[in-house]
């Protein structure tokens, strides 16, 4: 398998996350790219119409986007149910709760790119507040179901919040999150260390 990559992707660590919780993290290879909010990068468009990362290219050809359609491959080649609950209540819980990390994430990364992306004459600063309001929303939310979040054999949904948690420390260190979420933030530490976690990290390249 190859995995259009970049180090710095929180859904691109979600998708690494998953490959070595699975044993198959060296079965991927990692292919250079550079996606971008405005310039589409040809090496991603030519297997995903979106040109984003994570994109998948299986042996066969096929390519997967995006992090939740890969995640569930992996997880499905491996037979990791504990990573995506077959049925019931564990399931719907661990897939709300990649939603609400998903929806962090997209919130933060508008936020990123409305002040590294879009030209200074054209900012909307009523649009940046309003997308961190959403990011402290979902830390609040975070916050009030981190005392029922596994540390160990984690679902999707604890990996997507880990995944979220560590790209607020990586892009918004001025946040100041754990300050009004420490149950979340005890939470978290403990699994950040996880070797999963750590093999994960982002960087700049």
């Amino acid at each position: 398998m190859k995995l259009l990559f970049a180090p710095t992707s929180p859904f691109v660590r979600k998708v690494m996350v998953c490959a070595h919780l699975t044993g198959q993290a060296d079965k991927i290879q990692l292919l250079d790219s550079a996606a971008h909010p405005i310039r589409r990068d040809p090496r991603i468009a030519a297997h995903n119409p979106l040109a984003k990362v994570p994109t998948l290219i299986l042996p066969s050809g096929q390519a997967l986007y995006d992090s939740r359609v890969i995640c569930e491959y992996l997880a499905s080649q491996a037979g990791a149910e504990k990573i995506f609950p077959a049925s019931g209540t564990d399931r719907w819980t661990a897939l709300s709760r990649q939603a609400l990390g998903d929806g962090l994430l997209d919130a933060a990364l508008l936020a990123r790119y409305e002040l590294t992306a879009r030209p200074a004459e054209f900012q909307w600063p009523t649009w940046h507040e309003a997308l961190l309001t959403k990011v402290t929303s979902c830390l609040a939310a975070i916050e009030a179901i981190a005392s029922d979040l596994a540390h160990e054999e984690p679902t999707i949904g604890e990996i997507t919040i880990g995944c979220a948690l560590g790209y607020l420390d990586f892009r918004f260190p001025a946040l100041n999150w754990r300050a009004q979420c420490g149950v979340a933030a005890r939470w978290n530490e403990a699994f950040q260390s996880l070797p999963a976690m750590q093999a994960t990290r982002p960087y700049e390249a």
